[in-house]
């Protein structure tokens, strides 16, 4: 009988266990997830074709956005050249984007940035943009946390920011991490947090109630 009585609630037990796995089979709640730092505000920017470029446009979608200016010659060109290996690995990914936003609107025009992103050879993914100064120095201290909001109580004339560190961010548009863009390290980080990121789901593929919830809070 004792026999019994524990050949069954050792039954149970791996009946629980299975219940458990098939529940959360193919959400992430059973994943260490990367904190959630910030959300991305809305925005409009002209791209490397001269076309608009908002948040609709990499909605759903995981992104790295970074800040540079064409005529660098001091960390940019390290920087680019190491967002590249990161673009070349994921490049075909449909849901995967960068967006590289000028610093020095008042000179990098439209044809300046396509001829950048050609050098780069970036593809329909790799977005160059540029647009009004503040809005955006505005993302980079407000949005992406690449530089302290409080300087833009400064004279937006005498701003400049020269930043070396990348955001990505997920695809609900949060901001999920901050990379040094010129640290191997970092990089081998922000490769990793990527593809953890493109199989992250949006909303949770079984329940959708204040317990088990994809919302930060």
């Amino acid at each position: 009988m004792k026999k019994k009585l524990l050949w069954i609630g050792g039954f149970f037990i791996v009946l629980m266990a299975a219940f458990y796995f098939f529940l959360f089979a193919g959400t992430d709640y059973y994943k260490a997830k990367l904190p959630v730092l910030n959300y991305v505000q809305n925005f409009s920017f002209t791209d490397q074709n001269g076309k608009q470029l908002t948040q609709r446009n990499v909605e759903g979608k995981v992104y790295v956005a970074e800040y540079f200016f064409t005529t660098c010659k001091g960390i940019c060109p390290k920087m680019n050249a190491n967002m590249k290996t990161i673009y070349d690995q994921y490049k075909n990914e449909a849901d995967f984007a960068i967006i590289s936003h000028t610093c020095m609107p008042e000179t990098d025009s439209v044809p300046l940035m396509k001829a950048y992103s050609k050098k780069m050879e970036a593809g329909s993914n790799w977005f160059f943009v540029t647009g009004n100064k503040d809005s955006l120095y505005k993302m980079a201290r407000e949005s992406y946390l690449l530089d302290n909001e409080k300087n833009n109580s400064l004279n937006i004339q005498d701003q400049f920011i020269h930043t070396q560190f990348f955001a990505v961010v997920d695809k609900e548009g949060r901001v999920r991490g901050v990379y040094d863009g010129l640290k191997k390290d970092e990089l081998d980080k922000l490769s990793r947090d990527i593809k953890d990121l493109l199989r992250e789901r949006k909303t949770p593929a079984v329940f959708n109630n204040s317990t088990f919830t994809n919302n930060p809070n």
